[in-house]
């Protein structure tokens, strides 16, 4: 992952354990439920658009590269690599 990418997605990963902290406080106070859903489904979208970028990078960048100069085993690799990821997310 490039220094450019990897501050951005710090920088959101910050403000997402910001999110969380403000969640957890939402539960301690026993805040309305459906507040707390809302800013879970927040927390979880900003998770999801972090996951999107660095997916992005690793195509570009990892596969790509494989692609381009390894082995068929290496090639083989990135692709299960991915098929096994796309199966937990399901």
């Amino acid at each position: 992952m490039d220094d450019r990418l990897k501050k951005s997605q710090l920088g959101r990963l910050s403000r997402i354990e910001g999110q969380v902290r403000g969640i957890a406080r939402m539960v301690e106070e026993d805040r309305y439920c459906i507040d707390i859903l809302t800013q879970l489904r927040a927390a979880q979208a900003a998770l999801d658009k972090v996951e999107q970028e660095i997916l992005r990078s690793h195509l570009q960048h990892c596969v790509t590269n494989a692609f381009h100069g390894g082995s068929d085993k290496e090639r083989q690799d990135k692709i299960d690599e991915l098929i096994h990821l796309l199966d937990r997310r399901a």
